[in-house]
């Protein structure tokens, strides 16, 4: 995956040129006109871009694009990712946009992780962590004062998911200020064209963070724990079971996409509830209806912002022919707001009745493992913070974390009122 170097050098030709993709790709300050960026990409056809990537914003043609096997998520089938690797703008740390993680690995490597995956991450085995998420955000909670002013993403929107994750893993609460800590300076590794500066410290936080996880191994191996990543260390299935690297390159992707993600759907939702009091006052009188919010949440504001395919052979996709290699960048973001898909698309809605037709998980192959988990956290989260606090109201302006990829706040800023306790 590319990290640095070549996207800048891209970005300053591409802005050149005028290249409405090329903005969308690399220019990690376009938050505020992001969603005026995805109509004018989606005015312009079902595929628009040529000279780095062909990219959709359109829903139909997204879905298609992501459950055609014609089409990898594998950088090395791209000429420019690989031409960029070799020249060393790939990370030196095994992370989770890094083969073998589950991400970037295709057939007919994908279905073996994923079927090793699934013999412990089951829906049975995400609906049990119901109980300990609803403690782990109740137990955040009461660390907020009765009143005043906190910060919402790091007080809460980054704890919940970083304990949740220790939970699944194993990890002793004594490390999860350190794991928090490896997160948040390891997440920019998951955006394009980083400056090298940032680059550098998200590799650094990787590297420390595989040293841990390698030592963490050997201990799960001695132990007898029943919690997710022991379950996964000892998975035998057919004879067949995980290497080191295979089992780091998973967790790594648990990690990244348990983590940053779940932090960014928090702080969006949030925000967007604060925003619009009427829906959430229709939440705490019907809580049965957090589901759908929490659906609409990821469609109107979707964490993950783009995904990238490579075509495998000469293919077609939207009526138009591509050759073998042609990199294509799906806008997952762009897609949610398709409004031949969603009517009155730009409008956050909790009774949407096709909220869940979103691609925010993307689809095919390389849906989201994780998504169940996601919605679990979401609902439970949310409604634990809302009911505490029924009276919260936004302090001033939220702050948008620049990035291409990822769409999310490093700050938001509540004044909280005493709630039912």
């Amino acid at each position: 995956m590319i990290r640095h170097g070549l996207p800048r050098l891209l970005l300053r030709v591409m802005t050149w040129a005028g290249s409405l993709v090329g903005s969308l790709l690399f220019d990690r300050g376009n938050q505020e006109q992001l969603y005026d960026l995805h109509r004018r990409i989606r005015a312009k056809g079902r595929l628009v871009g040529g000279v780095v990537a062909l990219a959709t914003g359109h829903h139909r043609t997204t879905v298609e694009l992501l459950r055609d096997p014609t089409y990898h998520a594998g950088a090395t089938s791209s000429r420019v990712a690989s031409c960029a690797m070799r020249h060393g703008v790939a990370p030196d740390a095994v992370g989770p946009l890094d083969a073998p993680s589950l991400l970037v690995v295709d057939p007919p490597e994908h279905p073996r992780y994923r079927r090793l995956v699934n013999k412990v991450f089951t829906a049975r085995a995400v609906a049990a962590m119901g109980p300990d998420i609803a403690r782990i955000a109740d137990g955040l909670l009461d660390a907020f004062p009765g009143t005043g002013v906190v910060d919402l993403v790091p007080a809460y929107a980054k704890r919940l998911p970083v304990a949740v994750i220790a939970h699944l893993m194993g990890i002793p609460e004594s490390m999860l200020d350190q794991f928090l800590s490896w997160s948040d300076r390891a997440a920019p590794a998951l955006d394009l064209g980083l400056p090298y500066r940032e680059y550098l410290v998200a590799d650094q936080a990787l590297h420390e963070t595989n040293r841990w996880l390698r030592e963490h191994f050997q201990r799960v191996r001695n132990g007898n724990g029943d919690d997710l990543l022991s379950r996964l260390v000892r998975i035998v299935d057919d004879d067949d079971q995980f290497t080191d690297d295979e089992l780091l390159a998973t967790v790594q992707l648990l990690l990244a996409a348990g983590f940053v993600t779940i932090v960014d759907m928090i702080a969006n939702g949030a925000v967007l509830l604060l925003r619009h009091p009427r829906q959430l006052a229709e939440l705490r009188a019907d809580p049965s209806g957090w589901p759908n919010a929490v659906e609409e949440i990821l469609r109107y504001e979707s964490p993950v912002q783009l995904t990238a395919r490579f075509a495998t052979e000469r293919a077609t996709l939207a009526g138009r022919e591509l050759r073998r290699g042609r990199a294509i960048v799906a806008i997952l973001g762009a897609a949610n707001r398709d409004p031949e898909v969603f009517e009155d698309a730009d409008v956050f809605d909790i009774r949407r009745p096709n909220a869940r037709d979103h691609v925010a998980f993307s689809r095919g192959l390389h849906h989201c493992l994780g998504s169940g988990l996601a919605r679990l956290e979401g609902e439970i989260g949310f409604r634990a913070l809302f009911e505490r606090y029924p009276d919260m109201t936004l302090l001033g302006g939220p702050v948008r974390r620049p990035g291409a990829v990822l769409r999310g706040y490093s700050s938001v800023p509540v004044r909280l009122a005493a709630g039912v306790r």
